[in-house]
């Protein structure tokens, strides 16, 4: 190649690289966005409203929301605690309820994967960010189903539903209104859940693996247990937990995968359930804290928290033979 075609070369990859990093390009990606903005991205929707699987599927009018910005507007602990550090997690405004001179609600949905969720985020009259409840949760695998609504006086009704190992239903619906000090307050809660302690109980890790170090079964009574099994790794676990308090009127299930953040400690959290739980392993038992609110697993009453023994099965007795009679 002759020098004339050599420079001609260099300038057109010159100028096609300017051409693709303009400098006016990313200062407009990084402009902060204001909220009126971002309220205004999310189409308004009447009330009544109802909210169930077919609410997690992109529809026409749901309007794509960047990660950068919404975390201009949720904050960080909450952002992490909800959908951790995937960058693959898709967001969607779906809707908006505005209050005359109150507050205003937005609906947003999340898309990661086999995960998807819908959540609403309430902002007071001046626009400041308050609180967030989930309305709608689904994983491809689980078998938890989620129905939400939220009616003309803004009181927000979420029912969870789920079937135990033999078939039969079980339900939980939470009422929530949104109050004047700026939280989503629990204001009444129903569920049959209390019938399934009087049946047997189904401990659905039972059959897995205990190789690690802290797996086994920590007990209090047959009513009141954590069986921990082996994780994908050698610093995840699994775990299920279910305890039932005030005479088995309040009662408290969740299964999941707690991470070890130490040696002796692990903790629970998982994208799309604010739930946080740690549990301190010993030799003996294992310690079991609520660190964030799990209402959702449990009654109003009571907490994920309590000291659980280790319990050391009994060696089996080997089974005598009777002597082979001589012919």
């Amino acid at each position: 190649m002759g020098p004339l075609k050599k420079i001609l070369l260099f300038t057109c990859m010159c100028f096609f690289a300017f051409c693709k990093h303009k400098p006016g390009n990313s200062a407009e990606k990084q402009k902060p966005v204001d909220i009126r903005e971002f309220i205004g991205v999310f189409p308004a929707i009447k009330l009544p409203a109802n909210f169930g699987d077919s609410s997690l599927v992109r529809k026409s009018r749901d309007s794509a929301i960047s990660t950068a910005v919404l975390r201009q507007f949720v904050p960080d602990s909450l952002f992490r605690r909800y959908w951790g550090k995937n960058p693959k997690t898709r967001f969607y405004g779906s809707g908006k309820v505005a209050v005359k001179k109150a507050e205003t609600y937005l609906f947003l949905k999340s898309v990661d994967g086999t995960r998807k969720g819908l959540y609403i985020l309430a902002f007071d009259r001046e626009d400041h960010f308050k609180a967030m409840l989930t309305l709608v949760f689904r994983e491809d695998d689980a078998d938890v189903q989620y129905v939400s609504s939220m009616d003309n006086k803004y009181t927000v009704t979420v029912n969870r539903q789920f079937k135990d190992a033999r078939g039969q239903k079980f339900f939980k619906k939470s009422v929530y209104i949104f109050n004047g000090e700026g939280a989503f307050t629990l204001i009444m809660t129903e569920s049959n859940e209390q019938k399934a302690g009087l049946a047997q109980i189904f401990n659905p890790i039972d059959s897995l693996s205990r190789k690690h170090k802290y797996t086994g079964d920590y007990i209090q009574d047959k009513r009141n247990f954590i069986s921990v099994r082996d994780g994908r790794t050698s610093t995840v676990v699994r775990f299920f937990v279910h305890f039932e308090k005030e005479k088995g009127t309040c009662i408290g299930e969740l299964k999941g995968e707690a991470r070890f953040v130490s040696p002796t400690v692990a903790r629970y959290s998982s994208n799309g359930d604010p739930c946080s739980i740690q549990f301190t392993f010993s030799d003996k038992n294992i310690r079991m804290k609520e660190l964030e609110g799990c209402g959702n697993h449990r009654g109003i009453r009571c907490y994920f928290e309590g000291v659980y023994d280790k319990h050391k099965p009994g060696k089996e007795k080997p089974v005598k033979q009777k002597p082979k009679h001589k012919p």
